[in-house]
């Protein structure tokens, strides 16, 4: 009787903070997609090319930071409108928007990121046996065996719900390298001058390099997981029919309103997150490594070189981001792609699905991660395996850019939630240079630099 008198005669104020935590709460469970796809941006390839960024050419890449960070967010959020707007993912609308013979050749382009991934996540894993073995945990290719078994398992035997909350959390470790900037002496004139692009140069060694950031950046599998997690996500909602959520359009104004500012919102926090890792990597390897004259050409080559200069505790916080990110990111690579081939050939897909359920989606997952496990096994050269991935991620990105722009201005797909101005100027200009830095990717391929 007491409490429910309390209850009764609670304040107006005590009343209106509950609701305000409530709305908080309702607002940071919207939060995922954006945050999730920032993070595995982060993985240990990116954070490997964001090193030898910083130390190589200490500051003089840092103004990338500035410049990807609009054309992430409007990428992102054509993904995340799209798939607010219409209750698909992208693999879907491809399916819709294109008539066969095109289909048929964004399958081609959809088949080299699959071979991406699975190559970029087989770095990725070496990456997290090396972390670990520079812990002294046991040797590198246990733990990679180890990683990819336990991602494996995740993914099949783990409902979304659960996988994605594993998701979020891992995303904290990516902090550590915040922390890496404060064992570090930082030159902050130096690196004003390096965001406002004053060590920008022409010669092809470093061209070469700020395509490898920018192929980094904005990667193919960005795109189908930002809207594939999304999906997800609205099926598990209470007012979706079966497989399909409804579409934008079809729900309460105020509703639909407030889905698109909360989706907006967590494509903006998830960017500014990613390029703020990618801002601590460059800025603290250029104080460490850089000033130094260290080049590095892995994550776990610049942890070892960090030990001497900035000690152990740098080494530590530098390898536990980057074992984190590694398992963040290879189940996000072996499922992106895997989910949007499916979703192209009309297949079923879903980590909530058992595998009998969506056949064609878990055998591109399972084979991918497989393959990644056996190249990872066989100590084949990440960076070999890397310089790989970025040829076909750059070949691969300014058209999917391209086919992104034309599925988000399609009014019948999308109505009137299609591209406005500075999402269609903005995203077209992504696309222009992103095209650009694929095809400067191959020239420096052919005439070997």
């Amino acid at each position: 009787m007491e409490d429910r008198a309390v209850t009764e005669h609670r304040s107006p104020e005590d009343r209106s903070e509950k609701k305000e935590r409530g709305r908080i709460s309702r607002a940071l469970h919207a939060l995922g997609p954006g945050i999730v796809t920032g993070a595995a941006d982060d993985d240990p390839s990116g954070i490997a090319t964001y090193a030898q960024a910083g130390a190589q050419y200490s500051s003089a890449l840092l103004w990338t930071v500035p410049v990807t960070l609009p054309l992430m967010i409007v990428v992102q959020e054509a993904c995340e409108r799209m798939t607010l707007a219409t209750g698909d993912s992208f693999g879907a609308l491809i399916r819709q928007r294109f008539r066969r013979g095109l289909r048929a050749w964004i399958a081609v382009l959809l088949a080299a990121l699959l071979i991406s991934n699975t190559v970029n996540a087989a770095a990725d894993l070496v990456a997290i046996g090396q972390g670990m073995q520079l812990m002294h945990a046991g040797p590198a290719p246990l733990w990679s065996l180890i990683a990819g078994v336990a991602i494996g398992v995740i993914v099949v035997r783990g409902s979304f719900e659960w996988i994605a909350r594993v998701f979020k959390w891992l995303c904290l470790v990516l902090f550590a390298y915040v922390a890496v900037l404060m064992v570090a002496h930082v030159d902050w004139a130096d690196v004003g001058a390096g965001l406002l692009g004053r060590g920008f140069r022409w010669d092809p060694a470093y061209l070469g390099l700020l395509v490898g950031v920018l192929g980094t950046t904005i990667s193919p599998y960005m795109f189908f997981w930002q809207t594939e997690e999304r999906q997800e996500m609205l099926r598990s909602a209470p007012e979706a029919r079966g497989d399909q959520p409804p579409r934008l359009d079809e729900r309460p104004p105020q509703k639909a309103h407030r889905m698109l500012l909360l989706g907006r919102i967590d494509v903006i926090v998830g960017m500014v997150f990613s390029v703020a890792i990618m801002f601590a990597i460059i800025v603290g390897s250029a104080a460490t490594l850089g000033a130094h004259h260290r080049s590095v050409s892995s994550a776990a080559e610049a942890a070892q070189a960090l030990r001497p200069i900035a000690g152990d505790y740098a080494s530590i916080l530098f390898a536990l981001g980057f074992i984190g990110a590694g398992m963040l990111a290879v189940p996000v690579l072996a499922a992106s792609g895997a989910a949007g081939f499916a979703a192209l050939l009309g297949r079923p897909w879903s980590l909530d699905r058992k595998p009998h359920q969506a056949k064609t989606f878990y055998a591109l997952l399972l084979v991918g991660l497989v393959m990644a496990i056996v190249l990872a096994l066989l100590r084949v050269d990440p960076i070999g395996l890397l310089v790989v991935s970025a040829i076909i991620n750059g070949i691969a990105a300014g058209p999917f850019v391209i086919v992104l722009m034309l599925v988000t201005d399609d009014t019948r797909l999308m109505g009137e939630h299609r591209n406005g101005p500075v999402a269609r100027i903005l995203g077209w200009a992504t696309a222009v240079l992103m095209c650009a830095a694929g095809a400067f990717g191959i020239f420096s391929l052919v005439i070997g630099s």
